[in-house]
């Protein structure tokens, strides 16, 4: 039972499954059965079908049903966790201490932004005419997720479009679909009507494409590469449908001279490594002054070497594997390319012994000397590597961060105030740290610049994307002729 259409988790119909693999171990978690098409034209009928009713619903019951949800997914923590672990990789120490419990803050979250809907105040912007502005919910929503944190998209896309009273389908990635599929059931068990959340597993040349492209979706969403957001705004541009992207990220760590250097190196550490490196606000261009710059590859080195791999339930493991053999094989070649051109100073290769033999694992890994031209500091890795580039003047620095298409997330490190201003003023990403790299919390919005996407997830202005705005004008004075009908007939 691997689609939730309607209210109801059944069977996809494509005749065709798919194993989800435990990377760690290369074990089939669960075999699942894909959806057709027709099971997506279901799901959008089935959303096609809960909009008016749930559009209509008062904000303060979709919040009553968001925090029902809230209590429920805190009762099943342990069980998200165990699941989560077990289809991504991720150690359980990532899951229990930032996946669910991030999530579970997310519901709480827009459980509230539900009841707090923000307009400009209703008055006479004209003499004769009282003005108000409605926001209103687009419609049906249709939505995919990327592969690298399976539950806490499925938060991020399906929470602020049904606060705001949307309906949605929701494709996640079919290499890791559980949680998302657990998600929707849960939220069916808080109360939510049948119909207002659907989520399809489906391969994304057929599904996800026709999603994109359906006439009766009005909205899509889209959290992955840029390669394929592009495809995405061409099929939205058949219906001049809402397009919100979330795309690649090539993060820039500035640390400048007068930074906390034992800081910015464990910043540097967990920064890069999180999820095992497969986060697109990630650090993935450490650019150093020179002055303290070999310092900082030495103790970053040093620290990379001790980190632990190994299986999720472990309790002493830092870090998990990529998702898949093929993102290892993909992180394995960048690197194999580099070393032409560059140094590796730690890491750099797939371990092989009795315990990690059988899984996805890389070790963390140090690249130095690299232009920043070259492929791996110019192009997304998506795993645990780290370039190290230095500079010598500020110009320097802010110039080598901007060097990308992307425009993400970035961070500086530095304990001059004027620094840190000109930095989060000049270094263009959605989101700029100071002194600190990844932490995000659900109040503040996170989303791009550039070729990194537009829109926002989390915060109220994520709220936003899923609303439209509507001026309503009311005429004031009883007449018939009003002056302005002047400029197209004569009055007398």
């Amino acid at each position: 039972m691997h689609q939730f259409i309607n209210g109801k988790l059944q069977p996809g119909t494509s005749g065709q499954s798919l194993d989800v693999i435990n990377p760690a171990t290369s074990e089939v978690v669960e075999s699942v059965g894909l959806a057709s098409l027709t099971d997506l034209e279901s799901a959008v009928a089935a959303a096609r079908s809960a909009f008016p009713a749930w559009s209509r619903t008062a904000p303060g019951e979709r919040a009553g049903i968001l925090q029902k949800f809230a209590r429920i997914m805190e009762e099943r923590t342990e069980e998200f966790c165990r699941i989560e672990s077990s289809q991504t990789g991720k150690p359980l120490r990532l899951t229990r201490e930032f996946d669910v419990p991030g999530t579970i803050d997310n519901i709480g979250f827009f459980a509230g932004a539900a009841r707090h809907l923000e307009g400009k105040a209703t008055a006479e912007y004209s003499p004769h005419h009282t003005s108000s502005i409605r926001r209103e919910p687009i419609g049906v929503v249709g939505s995919i997720a990327p592969w690298n944190y399976p539950l806490q998209m499925a938060a991020w896309k399906i929470l602020p479009a049904i606060a705001a009273g949307n309906t949605i389908i929701l494709k996640p990635a079919e290499i890791t679909p559980l949680t998302a599929l657990m998600f929707a059931q849960a939220l069916s068990d808080a109360g939510l009507p049948d119909g207002v959340v659907n989520v399809v597993v489906g391969d994304g040349a057929t599904v996800g494409a026709a999603l994109m492209r359906h006439p009766n979706v009005d909205m899509v969403s889209f959290t992955g590469s840029t390669a394929i957001g592009r495809t995405v705004l061409e099929a939205a541009a058949v219906n001049a449908k809402r397009v919100h992207l979330e795309l690649g990220g090539k993060a820039p760590f500035v640390v400048f001279d007068d930074a906390n250097l034992d800081a910015a190196v464990h910043g540097a550490v967990a920064g890069s490594l999180i999820n095992t490196g497969q986060d697109c606000t990630a650090a993935t261009r450490a650019i150093v002054h020179r002055s303290v710059y070999e310092e900082f590859v030495v103790k970053l080195a040093a620290r990379f070497e001790g980190i632990v791999l190994g299986a999720p339930g472990d309790t002493d493991v830092d870090l998990g594997p990529l998702v898949s053999f093929k993102q290892r094989d993909h992180v394995a070649g960048m690197v194999e390319r580099a070393r032409s051109y560059s140094k590796i100073v730690a890491g750099g290769y797939a371990p092989i012994d009795g315990r990690l033999e059988k899984g996805a694992f890389y070790r963390p890994t140090v690249v130095v000397d690299a232009a920043p031209d070259s492929e791996i500091v110019r192009d997304e890795v998506f795993g645990p590597v780290l370039v190290v580039l230095p500079f010598d003047t500020d110009d320097e620095a802010i110039q080598l961060a901007n060097h990308t298409v992307y425009g993400l997330a970035a961070s500086a490190w530095t304990n001059n105030l004027q620094r840190a201003l000109r930095a989060t003023r000049d270094i263009k990403a959605g989101c700029v740290w100071v002194n600190d790299h990844v932490p995000i919390i659900s109040e503040m919005p996170h989303g791009g610049f550039k070729q990194s996407g537009f829109g926002k997830d989390m915060s109220a202005y994520s709220f936003e994307e899923y609303t439209q705005v509507k001026h309503v004008m009311f005429e004031l004075d009883d007449v018939t002729e009003k002056n302005w009908h002047r400029t197209i007939f004569d009055l007398r």
